[in-house]
């Protein structure tokens, strides 16, 4: 069981922290994280003390308003944070980065519903899934929900899940896609996250049986996706971010930290590795594995140059209130499946220099390369998925192939 830190709440009149200092806090934890890797990825979950680390530097609070005493912060913020993170452990960095996402979902709700999360609760941990699998009835002041949910990062360590659900008329035809927040503790949590990477992520499947969602906790998928929420927006502009370009970006700062921790394993070993078979005294003095090194340095660098572009755009146009246009929210999402792409094509390539030891179990960088092989397969940042929404609109095609643009 996850344990609670007994320490006072800041008040949410206390100035927030900057960018860098959240950044540096993700940072000092790093040593802690990579002692508990081996750990996480054995037992399937994170580890109680790395949890209560992470909320005692307050790294569930990023993207919580600041009137519970949140730090609200940007996109950028919370890309570099959880890059940061993932340097030391990436189901960690994930997690962080799927609560902080969902918790900027539950802050998109009316305002009695941001009361029942963060009210009493500015470290709440919202896990979720926005796929509908579950059916709903009206009732009197809400709906009775049903459903299963799969892939729940976070979820035994969360305390509110957000969940996909379909709106239904009094004939059982379905009106509306919604999502809805229900606390975690009416919830069943099923371990179903048998995989090959982000085993720490405890991605389980959330169960409902008859559960009363009200009224103020129900809130319209397509209507979020115009920029229609009920939330008051906040002093900060990040409750004004676009709502699908935002669940695509927030993906990617796990994947960059990943990839620079390949790179710093992969060069420091190489000043003492051999090559086997040549006359080569160490991987360093090879031309073959230079230029190799440096083809995904430059990969990662890449990657980070559009995550980061995403980012400044998503976060200047919400901080002047700006709707960002839909071709831009197209490259946004091509931005963040680029950068996954480049991030992959790195890692494999730092895979290959570093040699077939790369896949012994003590070896740290077979668990990078999972970790990193199974979440750039997140549907939120699908590759090909978003260069073909980019390359339509581009064309003048005016086909959609989904609406989470």
């Amino acid at each position: 069981m996850t344990t609670t830190p007994s320490r006072s709440v800041p008040s949410a009149a206390s100035p927030a922290p900057t960018g860098a200092e959240l950044v540096e806090r993700a940072e000092a934890l790093r040593p802690l994280l990579r002692e508990h890797a081996p750990r996480i990825d054995a037992d399937r979950r994170l580890t109680d003390a790395v949890v209560d680390e992470l909320t005692e530097a307050g790294l569930f609070r990023l993207t919580v308003p600041r009137r519970f005493g949140g730090y609200e912060t940007d996109v950028r913020t919370l890309i570099d944070v959880t890059a940061a993170l993932a340097e030391g452990d990436g189901s960690t960095g994930w997690v962080v980065a799927v609560v902080n996402t969902c918790n900027w979902l539950a802050a998109l709700f009316p305002e009695q519903a941001q009361e029942d999360v963060f009210g009493a609760d500015p470290d709440a941990r919202v896990t979720g899934v926005f796929s509908p699998t579950a059916t709903s009835d009206r009732i009197e002041g809400g709906w009775r929900v049903s459903g299963r949910w799969y892939y729940n990062s976070g979820a035994p360590h969360s305390s509110w899940a957000v969940v996909g659900i379909p709106l239904t008329d009094a004939d059982g035809a379905v009106t509306d896609q919604a999502m809805a927040l229900v606390p975690r503790s009416e919830l069943r949590c099923e371990d179903t996250w048998f995989v090959a990477g982000m085993r720490g992520t405890a991605s389980n499947c959330l169960v409902a049986e008859d559960v009363f969602v009200p009224e103020h906790r129900v809130m319209s998928v397509p209507g979020a996706i115009e920029g229609d929420v009920p939330a008051d927006h906040g002093p900060t502009g990040l409750f004004r971010v676009a709502f699908a370009p935002f669940l695509a970006v927030g993906l990617t700062g796990p994947q960059l930290g990943l990839g620079r921790a390949a790179l710093k394993l992969v060069t420091e070993k190489a000043a003492t590795k051999p090559i086997a078979y040549t006359y080569y005294g160490t991987q360093a003095e090879s031309v073959g594995v230079q230029t190799r090194v440096a083809e995904a340095a430059m990969r990662i660098d890449t990657a980070h140059l559009h995550a980061h572009r995403a980012a400044a755009d998503l976060d200047t146009a919400a901080a002047r209130g700006a709707q960002l246009d839909l071709l831009t929210r197209a490259r946004v999402r091509a931005d963040s499946g680029h950068a996954v792409d480049n991030l992959m094509s790195a890692l494999n390539t730092l895979v290959d220099v570093h040699g077939a030891g790369s896949f012994a179990d003590a070896n740290a960088l077979q668990r990078i390369w999972r970790d990193a092989s199974v979440a750039a397969r997140h549907a939120a940042s699908t590759p090909a998925v978003g260069m073909e929404i980019y390359g339509k609109l581009l064309l003048g095609v005016e086909e959609r192939i989904t609406p989470f643009i």
